[in-house]
């Protein structure tokens, strides 16, 4: 649904968009290309080059005019992205696709820029899970809408595993995201392991201490969060359609995946990025082909 974080390089938020893959029906290969790279180049805007902030919120603003244009069945005159808005435009009158979700990822991306610029921080989940539904839920949604699925139980099935996949980004990437001046973990949490953003500083991998066993811990009890919102969203695989539904299992597996390394780091993923490489594939594989229609059992919870 949303990008399973899987590589090795810093973290692209739609580095594994699955964008016209064989599992993916032939007929839904434009649309979702499409989005692949509407989200695409918003995330290079929001991140990449040597652009300020300023700069970079203003293209934006810019890309959502177009966007807006694109959903009205037009490019702008000028345009300064058609290779985005024209297909992007054609899909939107084609499948009616909703540019509110469109619209949401776009407001993350923003959000992401002015956190950094402003040092900004996580009160608690409820305020990360916000953010969540606008940079990873809308992905979800917009494939199933292209699958034709709307009802509200697999809507909140899809939005917990694109959650959990943001989640899951985040706790893999506390030595990249940390260096970057990005701090993703709920106060609520810090605060119960007597922790703050300041102590993170003493620390890798902005120092060359060790992390204490307070951190570990966080990530441990962050790691459990999103595997329980993944088992939570895990029986959508069965509600969809021939190759989606198993496209759809080996995200959520990706997903798990990579919390299964996280834990055998012993959750110090402050100096060790885990990732998933080719090796991993046939274990993929098999788990997806051995997903049940009950959820997997949760390992054991971690100390809170």
């Amino acid at each position: 649904m949303s990008a399973t974080p899987q590589h090795a390089a810093p973290p692209a938020h739609y580095e594994n968009f699955p964008v016209a893959s064989w599992l993916c029906p032939p007929h839904l290969r434009p649309p979702i290309a499409a989005i692949y790279h509407f989200a695409r180049t918003a995330d290079d805007i929001a991140d990449e080059g040597s652009a300020s902030p300023a700069e970079r919120l203003a293209e934006l603003r810019a890309y959502r005019e177009e966007l807006a244009a694109a959903a009205r069945g037009e490019v702008l005159p000028g345009s300064r992205w058609p290779h985005v808005f024209g297909p992007l435009a054609h899909s939107i009158a084609r499948h009616g696709l909703p540019e509110d979700l469109l619209a949401d990822l776009l407001s993350a991306f923003m959000q992401d820029i002015e956190k950094t610029r402003d040092r900004g921080t996580y009160a608690d989940r409820a305020e990360l899970l916000d953010y969540c539904r606008r940079s990873a839920n809308p992905i979800g949604r917009l494939l199933l809408h292209l699958y034709g699925v709307h009802d509200a139980q697999a809507l909140a099935q899809s939005d917990a595993i694109c959650s959990a996949l943001q989640l899951i980004n985040f706790w893999q990437d506390p030595s990249v995201d940390l260096p970057r001046g990005r701090f993703y973990f709920p106060l609520t949490d810090c605060d119960r392991r007597g922790l703050s953003p300041e102590n993170f500083k003493v620390f890798a991998p902005l120092s060359h201490a060790e992390p204490p066993q307070e951190a570990i811990n966080l990530i441990a009890v962050v790691s459990y969060w999103a595997r329980e919102l993944m088992n939570e969203g895990a029986p959508l695989v069965h509600r969809l359609p021939g190759r989606a539904g198993w496209e759809l299992r080996l995200v959520v597996q990706g997903g798990l995946r990579i919390l299964d390394k996280i834990q055998d780091l012993g959750f110090d993923t402050f100096t060790q990025r885990p990732a998933i490489g080719k090796l991993d594939a046939p274990v993929l594989l098999w788990k997806a082909v051995r997903m049940r229609r009950q959820s997997r059992p949760m390992k054991a919870a971690p100390p809170r």
